[in-house]
């Protein structure tokens, strides 16, 4: 399913974007990839690698139209945010979906990831699940998840930003609500399929269950994107422990559309890892 967002005016989209060969374009995650350069130069990074669009989690230290200007002069999309989270190391970290009782925050912090979202001419809205307080029922929490992705998504209806939700690993996020894809692709459901979409990351999915062909047919026709990375180490494709030519041959099967956000931690350097994309896709 491919996000609906029109690119930034004026917007100089490459014809030949980097991306998997014969399939999906690849976005650029500016908060892991290009990390030897300030932020504000990784835009022009990654259009000078080939990316023709951009994802990155925390917009919000920056005005919008400074976003919009950077993204225009490299003739980059913006194709996801995330909504507004709290402090590192604060119980709020991750989000505040499941918190019952945080309403109106979850509430404000929608508004202004949506805000953000169509002023960058975003498609998609990472609403983050939040880890479940250690005094809440997982009954009580899962409600209070339910009723507030529900509520973002019709906030979010019509303003041509999509919600999505996911599932996250407890190993790297200890306690995190959303904990499996089977879990993310019923809320989908429960809140309905064309008012949220499931962001699909692989590395997760791999660390938590495996069987990753499985999982993508089960799983992409709710996906509105997905994101990459190779376990152990969170390194590119390539570089540990998934078959990625028969992944990426499930994407082609099952008719994916969407964009494949780079979310990995390059193992050396950001340019020149890049050659996984030719390499695990023959």
């Amino acid at each position: 399913m491919r996000s609906g967002a029109p690119a930034p005016a004026g917007a100089r989209t490459p014809p030949e974007a980097l991306r998997i060969p014969g399939g999906p374009p690849l976005a650029a995650n500016l908060t892991w990839l290009f990390t030897e350069l300030p932020f504000e130069r990784r835009f022009d990074a990654a259009a000078g690698a080939g990316f023709a669009g951009v994802e990155y989690a925390d917009p919000y230290p920056y005005p919008p139209a400074r976003l919009r200007g950077l993204l225009r002069d490299a003739g980059l999309r913006q194709v996801l945010i995330n909504s507004p989270t709290g402090a590192a190391g604060s119980p709020e970290r991750r989000g505040l979906a499941c918190h019952p009782g945080r309403t109106a925050d979850f509430h404000a912090g929608i508004e202004r990831g949506l805000e953000y979202a169509t002023e960058l001419g975003a498609g998609l809205l990472h609403v983050l699940a939040g880890v479940t307080p250690p005094d809440v029922r997982p009954e009580r929490a899962f409600a209070t998840y339910v009723t507030n992705i529900a509520w973002a998504a019709e906030r979010a209806h019509g303003t041509g930003v999509r919600v999505v939700v996911e599932a996250q690993n407890q190993r790297d996020a200890p306690g995190y609500f959303l904990r499996t894809q089977e879990q993310a692709k019923d809320v989908v459901e429960a809140v309905g399929p064309d008012r949220a979409g499931l962001l699909l990351d692989l590395y997760h999915a791999q660390v938590t269950e495996g069987d990753l062909v499985r999982t993508l047919g089960a799983c992409l026709p709710f996906a509105a994107h997905l994101q990459i990375a190779d376990p152990p180490d969170r390194s590119e494709p390539g570089s540990g422990e998934i078959r990625w030519p028969r992944v990426f041959d499930a994407l082609h099967t099952g008719g994916y559309a969407g964009w494949i956000g780079c979310e990995y931690r390059p193992a050396h350097g950001t340019v020149a890892g890049l050659g996984w994309v030719s390499e695990v896709s023959a």
